[in-house]
């Protein structure tokens, strides 16, 4: 199992529907380009506290 650290953070904002804007900045530094997909988990610690975790889909490779 992998450990990361924090390298930066930034606070977003919830728009209509739910919708996350992630800043340029780090969707550039991620290497996030538009169209791709995300996949989000809910964790929770034993005192009820949440978080979500975001990480690119691994992409499909397309066979021949």
């Amino acid at each position: 199992m992998a450990i990361y650290r924090t390298l930066y953070y930034t606070d977003v904002t919830v728009g209509v529907g739910g919708r996350v804007t992630i800043p340029q900045d780090m969707r550039e530094h991620l290497g996030i380009e538009e169209g791709e997909s995300l996949t989000v988990r809910m964790e929770e610690n034993p005192r009820g506290g949440r978080q979500m975790v975001v990480w690119r889909a691994e992409p499909e490779i397309e066979e021949d």
